[in-house]
């Protein structure tokens, strides 16, 4: 038994523990755990066994009446910890970590280790560098160096923790990426833009790309908005909210431009769709997946596909 070796022994041997003597490692920056990875993980365990020792730092507790008693701390292996419980076992294979129990030895363990399996998530992550810049004052650069990672890296991964609490679970379950992070921080001091630019993000899958060309855009229109007349300005906001998607009006010298954003053929074929009907006049259907050709309206022309530069405008289309 692990209680009767010298420390010495400890790093450079396997023992087999109880799992119910194994805590949870307090510092452990991974939150999230798919329950499906954890049932199929469980599935192989029973079949094969634990085939990576977990890693566990030992403390011996004084309880009156009973004295010496002895509980492992977690370092590395949650994931395989409550996959071995869901698999029915009673012991795990640990490695037993000697000299090196500190808290700060603990967490940044557990982070590279989870960094080398690439399990955590950005959130997660972000959370686990925050963690070792406030308890254990390490800099930016400090941390990339115990990860492997730059400085740059550090300090961009911190920034995420900078967004609304519901982007940071939509990145954490999937539902955005960490580059849909880039463009969205670019509004951090546009709340409003921000919010609606993370809506379109998820309801119309918007790539990367896409996603940061909005918010260059925005970023420009903040200027333009200036010596945009008032009253422009609420007709902009009212067929922004009529049409559902975002409308920017261009004023010039004389008359002006309205652009409207679209992301898909279908898009714009229910936009001409409520344009039409405001208006009480048929509409074309799109000739492809979405609709068969009007009989009544022939020769509808596709539009062409915009430049590069303005990947969202419709060019001289006015209302």
């Amino acid at each position: 038994m692990p209680d009767e070796k010298p420390q010495h022994y400890y790093s450079n041997s396997i023992f087999w523990v109880e799992v119910d003597r194994i805590k949870p490692n307090p510092f452990q920056p991974r939150k999230h755990f798919d329950e499906a990875n954890l049932t199929s993980l469980a599935d192989s365990i029973r079949q094969y066994g634990v085939l990576q020792p977990l890693t566990v730092t030992r403390k011996e507790i004084e309880r009156p009446e009973e004295g010496i008693f002895v509980e492992y701390e977690l370092i590395a292996g949650e994931r395989r910890l409550r996959a071995s419980k869901l698999a029915g076992l009673t012991q795990v294979p640990v490695v037993i970590r000697a000299q090196e129990d500190t808290d700060k030895m603990k967490l940044e363990l557990a982070i590279i280790e989870n960094l080398q399996r690439e399990d955590l998530n950005p959130v997660d992550r972000a959370k686990a560098f925050q963690q070792l810049y406030d308890q254990f004052g390490l800099k930016h650069h400090e941390i990339g160096t115990k990860v492997g990672k730059s400085r740059e890296y550090v300090s961009n991964t911190l920034r995420i923790l900078l967004l609304p609490t519901d982007m940071q679970n939509a990145l954490s379950n999937g539902e955005i990426t960490e580059g849909h992070t880039r463009p969205l921080l670019m509004l951090s001091e546009r709340i409003e833009e921000q919010s609606v630019l993370f809506k379109e993000i998820v309801d119309k899958k918007m790539t990367v790309r896409e996603s940061e060309l909005i918010a260059r855009r925005i970023a420009v229109d903040r200027a333009r908005k200036i010596d945009l007349p008032p009253e422009m300005l609420s007709i902009e906001k009212a067929l922004t909210e009529k049409l559902g998607t975002r409308v920017r009006i261009e004023k010039r010298e004389k008359g002006g431009k309205v652009l409207i954003d679209f992301f898909s053929q279908e898009d714009l074929a229910a936009l001409l769709s409520m344009i039409g009907s405001q208006l009480g006049t048929q509409q074309p259907a799109f000739v492809g997946d979405y609709a068969e050709p009007t009989p009544t309206i022939p020769n509808v022309v596709e539009p062409e596909a915009p430049p590069d530069e303005d990947l969202y405008s419709m060019r001289n289309f006015s209302l």
